[in-house]
């Protein structure tokens, strides 16, 4: 896609997953990507694999919950990979049950990673796009924040302020040249799907029961996420912000 080479991008959560694959699929593109993880050792593992395919990729560890932690975060990696032209907030966690039974504390944890995070992300790295007049920020949100989802009720919570907040950076950002978009995965074959349903027979079931509610009849792959992103990434998109995007075979229609 035009526009990614020689870029550097920061990806949150990008040692594992969905993430894994985002990094991956903006170094074949020729990007600079700082993979950003909370686990050092994944987040310099990964990269040592891109630079091993031939890509440009470093690993630096980093806690998003924290304000101080992502400014010197972003301060090493643009000292080392330069300016920040891409940014994907990708890092997430949950812990799947009904809402009665959680408590603040699991609210508190949930809210910081993907909620707090997120806006500590934007709000170290945005003023440099704005100063340069140009960034793409792509937001890894989810369709639990489009239509909810049981068992997951402040983690949607949390995915649909990131959808409206990504609207609103939309619109605050558009005059500065910087473009905001969303991105709602479906169920995924992750390890957070899979921590999420649990293993045994229950898992298997809640497996099947979404392969069966898909249109596609299966789960999406994290590199079908990742293309998403890269276009939202690439000057292919130079044109759209403030729209969010479903990746979900079909699972949700809805605008």
């Amino acid at each position: 896609m035009r526009g990614l080479e020689n870029r550097a991008v920061i990806v949150t959560g990008g040692g594992g997953g969905i993430g894994s694959a985002i990094c991956r699929r903006l170094a074949e593109g020729g990007a600079r990507v700082a993979v950003v993880d909370l686990d050092a050792a994944a987040a310099e593992e990964l990269a040592g694999e891109i630079v091993a395919a031939g890509g440009d990729a470093r690993g630096f560890a980093c806690d998003i919950t924290v304000h101080s932690a992502v400014e010197s975060m972003v301060a090493l990696v643009e000292s080392e990979l330069g300016s920040t032209h891409v940014l994907v907030n990708n890092a997430g966690w949950d812990r799947a049950m009904p809402f009665l039974k959680t408590t603040p504390a699991l609210w508190d944890r949930i809210i910081a990673i993907n909620l707090v995070g997120h806006l500590n992300m934007h709000h170290a790295v945005a003023p440099g796009m704005v100063e340069r007049g140009a960034g793409s920020i792509i937001n890894v949100a989810s369709d639990a924040g489009r239509v909810g989802s049981s068992g997951e009720a402040v983690y949607a919570a949390c995915k649909g302020g990131m959808i409206a907040f990504s609207k609103t950076m939309a619109r605050e950002l558009a005059r500065a040249g910087v473009r905001v978009n969303a991105i709602c995965p479906g169920p995924t074959d992750t390890a957070l799907f899979r921590d999420f349903t649990g293993a045994g027979e229950r898992g298997e079931k809640l497996k099947a029961a979404l392969e069966r509610a898909i249109p596609f009849g299966r789960l999406g792959r994290p590199e079908e996420v990742a293309g998403a992103v890269a276009f939202f990434a690439s000057d292919e998109s130079e044109f759209i912000t403030g729209q969010v995007l479903s990746v979900s075979g079909g699972l949700t229609m809805n605008g």
